[in-house]
């Protein structure tokens, strides 16, 4: 197994090549973001307790459900982040007839084939230095963040959560060489 920077690993076998990226996490970052997820989840379950064991009037009820929704989707939007940064990871393979890509939370996944000949204008992109977008996804309750993208019969494809600039350089020369190199062997 040989490193492409610090988070992407990769193995070059003659039928295929194989990528890992891992997503980067601080201990620290871990640590709050457990703390957050338990506090959370505390406070759900305590306005859920209150609801059914004190006698509510319906307006309160309906505080009630409407704090619940938005409990629900911080808690669904911060848990897959917190379980990203745990056991997450992006796999890529490519072999003589496609692209698999799959992000992964444990073995919990699916991959999905974008055949080689369909595959264009593979692409790095990176936000400004300085700009709102760069703030927002370096932060860690937010997954997004790919760096790598390319057109696939008429959609855009993004991969490589959070790499840093100088990590996406090499995975990129490294990914579109054994691109072309699969694509020369088919021809």
């Amino acid at each position: 197994m040989k490193w492409i920077g610090e988070r992407i690993s990769f193995v070059d076998d003659k039928e295929k090549s194989t990528f890992v990226i891992y997503p980067s996490s601080p201990t620290w970052v871990k640590g709050l973001m457990g703390a957050w997820c338990a506090m959370w989840l505390v406070i759900g379950i305590t306005i859920i307790w209150s609801a059914f064991t004190f006698k509510l009037s319906d307006q309160e009820n309906i505080i009630i459900v409407i704090f619940l929704s938005f409990w629900a989707y911080y808690a669904a939007k911060v848990g897959r982040s917190y379980f990203w940064i745990l056991w997450g990871k992006e796999l890529i393979k490519v072999n003589e007839a496609a692209l698999f890509y799959k992000r992964s939370v444990k073995q919990f996944g699916k991959s999905t084939p974008y055949y080689l000949e369909n595959i264009k204008k593979i692409r790095m992109y990176q936000p400004k230095e300085n700009s709102l977008q760069a703030v927002w996804e370096t932060s860690p309750w937010v997954r997004g963040g790919e760096r790598l993208e390319f057109d696939y019969l008429g959609k855009t494809i993004r991969f490589g959560r959070k790499l840093n600039e100088k990590d996406a350089k090499l995975f990129f020369n490294v990914l579109t060489k054994k691109i072309e190199e699969r694509l020369r062997k088919n021809k």
